[in-house]
């Protein structure tokens, strides 16, 4: 993300946290309470940083792959980072953990009696990245979500106090939907990184070759492909909204932001046409507004 290369460089922690400012919804409102609001900065802060170490995208100078003890000449090799994440990860549970952000991840875990199951998925999830570019089926794909994407709504789910097994059902569900739509958001990105994470097997069913892909412009089949797509995610958001229903007061309206964010991402994507490969569409503010009265009334 533009302009946090410099800080990143010189303060990691508060380089990566400054990135919660270009994520479609706020990961901690305003008007959330200030202890939620720490809380799940923090989870924001280790799930931001599991995924530069995944994409490469940690900052020049190696100041993160010093506090993980790993040396400037081995910062490249992402599976061996990760790896030491990982063992930092388990003295948040265990010890005193080196990198500044896991010890401010290590309160959290404390004050909200957090396990280390969804920490590891994300770890898992990027580790998956490194080794497994293509994805054949549809299945496949909701099985790399289940590590990628939900275990961040099983923490916000947890953090405050408001798990139960339904509820982490139906977060499940919102949660894939919208690692479909960023996947569908992110087509020309994720290609330039080598990976592709529509399925082999829709991508036969349309003709879409991988070519295709990396056009200036999508062709009819690439578009009916995306829109495809957009329909299953638009289908697991409808799915999992029973959950913004089943809490209430402020929490109410973060969940139904998460859910509108999804809804706002897809009108967005179907504004242009179903071509993604110029660049993510992405909703305006006043779109996002509307999808979250349209949420909160259940209407959607």
């Amino acid at each position: 993300m533009t302009g946090t290369g410099t800080a990143r460089a010189g303060d990691p922690e508060r380089g990566t946290l400054d990135k919660a400012a270009g994520e479609n919804f706020p990961v901690a409102p305003f008007f959330l309470p200030r202890g939620w609001r720490t809380d799940l900065v923090a989870v924001y802060g280790f799930a931001r940083l599991v995924d530069d170490i995944g994409d490469g995208d940690l900052a020049p100078g190696g100041a993160d792959a010093r506090l993980l003890g790993v040396s400037s000449e081995e910062a490249e090799d992402r599976l061996l980072l990760l790896d030491a994440f990982e063992a930092d990860l388990d003295r948040v549970f265990d010890g005193t953990p080196a990198h500044p952000l896991l010890r401010r991840l290590q309160a959290t875990v404390r004050r909200r009696a957090l396990t280390p199951e969804p920490f590891h998925g994300l770890i898992a999830a990027n580790r998956q990245d490194q080794l497994v570019t293509r994805y054949e089926t549809y299945d496949d794909l909701l099985a790399y979500c289940e590590l990628s994407a939900n275990p961040v709504g099983r923490l916000v789910l947890a953090v405050t106090g408001s798990s139960t097994p339904e509820r982490i059902r139906l977060s499940d569900a919102i949660c894939t939907a919208l690692q479909i739509v960023e996947h569908l958001q992110d087509v020309a990105e994720d290609l330039g990184r080598d990976r592709i994470y529509l399925p082999a097997e829709d991508m036969k069913r349309f003709h879409v070759q991988e070519a295709d892909l990396a056009a200036k412009t999508a062709s009819a089949s690439v578009r009916a492909l995306v829109a495809y797509e957009a329909q299953r995610a638009r289908e697991l958001l409808n799915e999992g909204a029973p959950l913004v229903g089943s809490v209430h007061g402020r929490l109410k309206l973060l969940l139904a932001g998460f859910v509108a964010g999804g809804r706002a991402a897809l009108r967005a994507i179907a504004a242009a046409e179903h071509d993604v490969l110029p660049g993510p569409p992405k909703p305006g503010k006043l779109q996002l507004l509307r999808e979250v009265g349209v949420t909160l009334r259940g209407e959607g």
